[in-house]
């Protein structure tokens, strides 16, 4: 008797269900009635979501130079916390492809460019109204100068921006730039650094609001800063020149993440528009004390491996394998050893005081002790061996320069 009544009661919902079915598809919308109109533009009026990678923040953001070592944990960032980004990329897309797990389905989107062709930058900034500069290059190619790359594509890409009315530009320099910097294995000094300057030039002219970000050397997983000095090249045998010995360099690198997470913050404050902030990491080092360090990290440490640091200025068969590097392997060089990169090592990281860092913009700035073994770790010497088991001291640490030991040791 139960189940009759409970049959019955169904099919009486199902006949009385039916109607407002019909209901309901006869007031529903089709594609033939056109799209409904927005009742605003404002993309932060349209944020979907509770947060994370599957809800919209109310960002579109254009990364060019996503493809490269900041551009992929700069997406990541993004991507995290419910950004939608338009990713702009050259010649084969298998680097691009991917980044498209950094973001939900529908939230990241590719587009092929050219940096000389300025429809291509248009179509790519169109329906954003966040853009971020990471476009950069070590060394020139026949191709591309740094001219092209760091003056003419910035000043093109903001001016571009400012004209499709782009509310945010950021824009990645480096720390150091200037006009005339001083030579040390280079006469004229490092043309990456010059250029680097007059590109920061370039775009607060096309883009007064934009934020410029000045790095130090950058560091993190398949950086070209702690790999460099692991590399086989670099080194003459066992042995490392360092110009002076490294003993009159001081450096202050910084974590690749804390670089994204800094970017990322730009681009939700808008309080940062037209600002500079200089990137730089916690502590200062000795260029020749945070080398030794990593040879003690690798367990290539003069004791056990004999490893040697000497002053590369006594050493000409040093500057001439990186010469024939550039000869042989322009587009590519063996180990990033090329004269640009040995010019660079050489200068000193310049703090301005009175201009923000990263601090500023909220970030926790990540020791180099705490990362630096986990990148390390696949070029130490006795790889297989259980850390474990004791057979190994623990390297000490670098030692870091305060600013009266700085005075001291530099005047």
């Amino acid at each position: 008797m139960a189940s009759l009544m409970l049959v019955k009661n169904s099919i009486a919902a199902k006949n009385h269900i039916r109607p407002l079915g019909v209901l309901v598809l006869r007031s529903s919308s089709y594609s033939t009635d056109g799209p409904r109109p927005l009742k605003t533009t404002n993309l932060s009026s349209i944020k979907r979501g509770t947060g994370g990678r599957s809800s919209f923040n109310g960002i579109v953001a254009t990364v060019f130079g996503c493809t490269g070592f900041v551009g992929r944990y700069v997406c990541n960032k993004l991507g995290k916390v419910g950004t939608q980004m338009i990713l702009p990329y050259r010649a084969d897309h298998g680097e691009a492809i991917r980044l498209k797990v950094s973001g939900d389905l529908g939230q990241v989107l590719f587009h092929f460019y050219n940096l000389k062709d300025e429809n291509s930058i248009r179509e790519a900034v169109k329906y954003s109204n966040v853009v971020i500069n990471l476009v950069g290059r070590d060394f020139e190619t026949k191709n591309y100068k740094f001219e092209d790359v760091h003056v003419t594509g910035a000043r093109n890409i903001a001016r571009i921006c400012k004209e499709m009315g782009v509310e945010r530009f950021i824009h990645l320099s480096a720390l150091n730039a200037e006009p005339d910097p001083k030579g040390h294995v280079l006469k004229n000094g490092s043309n990456f650094l010059r250029s680097k300057y007059y590109g920061e030039l370039a775009v607060r002219e096309a883009f007064p609001e934009a934020t410029i970000i000045r790095p130090s050397d950058i560091y993190g997983s398949e950086d070209r800063f702690l790999r460099y000095y692991a590399h086989i090249w670099r080194r003459q045998f066992r042995a490392f020149p360092l110009w002076h010995k490294g003993e009159r360099t001081v450096k202050q690198p910084v974590y690749v993440s804390d670089i994204a997470q800094a970017i990322l913050n730009c681009a939700r404050d808008p309080d940062t528009a037209g600002k500079v902030y200089q990137a730089v990491g916690p502590k200062r080092y000795l260029l020749s004390d945070l080398v030794d360090w990593f040879h003690r990290v690798m367990r290539k440490d003069e004791k056990w491996w004999g490893y040697l640091r000497y002053d590369m200025r006594f050493d000409p068969t040093f500057i001439m394998k990186a010469k024939l590097t550039e000869l042989i392997c322009p587009g590519n060089p063996i180990g990033e050893l090329h004269m640009e990169r040995i010019e660079r090592e050489c200068v000193t990281d310049n703090v301005l005081s009175g201009v923000p860092t990263l601090e500023d913009l909220g970030v926790n700035l990540t020791p180099m002790e705490n990362q630096v073994p986990w990148e390390l770790r696949p070029y130490r010497a006795a790889l297989y061996y259980d850390a474990e088991l004791g057979e190994f001291e623990t390297p000490s640490p670098p030692k870091t320069l305060n600013a009266r030991e700085e005075m001291r040791l530099f005047g």
